[in-house]
């Protein structure tokens, strides 16, 4: 997937660039619904960024096994192209206010690319190079156009204001039904399986714009897609705040 633009001067600051992606992700997340806003998250999340030819020379990936975490730049390729507006509507807003689209982590981007942080776990270079990494929120086939590793003394910050998202979102409890249990028991992947959907519907990824009272009169179920399994839950909107139910997990 290559993305060209006519190239200006040089001389013009506003000059136009084409990209080529380096390689491509393989994760927990066949689809976009969800996701983890934001990398790290849900750490239980693994993924491999395989890189293309003529990037996948080990020579390219040399020394970097000496960084614990990356940067990854990548392009939102599910999103529509050139689809941007100046204002945009925060998840993490309830999807009713609106900021400027600079000051958020919307999909919807003038140039579509976005940056994540994930842990490195392993480099495999036997055929090509395979990244495996941890901590992902990218979906399967996102292009990635940049590797740089994370230098925690100059880039973590904890004093840095957060904006609208001072902190961490809420965590919602998850429970699971006696069948889906028995489920999770049969599959080899089971225990891991199990602590990532715990980690993904913690964050409760239902659409901002449900709000409680309307899901509070309808017990709706929904279904995300994890791994090679669909699974479906409903969430529970009472008066002691909101919890998740696992009520089924079936064959994507």
């Amino acid at each position: 997937m290559v993305g060209i633009i006519t190239t200006m001067t040089p001389a013009q600051p506003d000059a136009d660039f084409s990209m080529q992606p380096i390689g491509h992700i393989v994760s927990d997340f066949p689809d976009k619904f969800g996701i983890p806003r934001q990398p790290g998250l849900a750490p239980a999340a693994s993924a491999n960024l395989v890189l293309s030819h003529p990037f996948d020379d080990p020579l390219s990936v040399r020394g970097l096994e000496d960084f614990s975490h990356l940067w990854l730049t990548f392009l939102f390729h599910l999103s529509p192209d050139r689809r941007w507006t100046p204002l945009v509507r925060p998840p993490r807003l309830g999807g009713n206010a609106r900021v400027g689209v600079f000051a958020s982590r919307s999909t919807h981007r003038p140039n579509r690319l976005g940056l994540s942080l994930v842990e490195l776990i392993d480099i495999d270079t036997r055929r090509g190079v395979r990244l495996e990494l941890r901590g992902c929120d990218l979906v399967s086939g996102t292009p990635v156009l940049d590797i740089k590793p994370y230098l925690p003394w100059v880039e973590a910050r904890p004093e840095a204001r957060a904006g609208f998202a001072p902190q961490a979102p809420p965590r919602l409890p998850v429970g699971f039904s006696a069948s889906v249990e028995a489920i999770l028991a049969t599959r080899s992947d089971g225990t891991s399986l199990r602590e990532l959907i715990i980690q993904v519907l913690a964050q409760d990824p239902r659409p901002a714009y449900h709000s409680v009272a309307s899901e509070a009169r309808e017990a709706r179920t929904y279904g995300v897609r994890l791994r090679d399994v669909d699974v479906r839950f409903q969430v529970n909107d009472g008066e002691q705040g909101s919890s998740v139910r696992v009520v089924d997990i079936v064959p994507a």
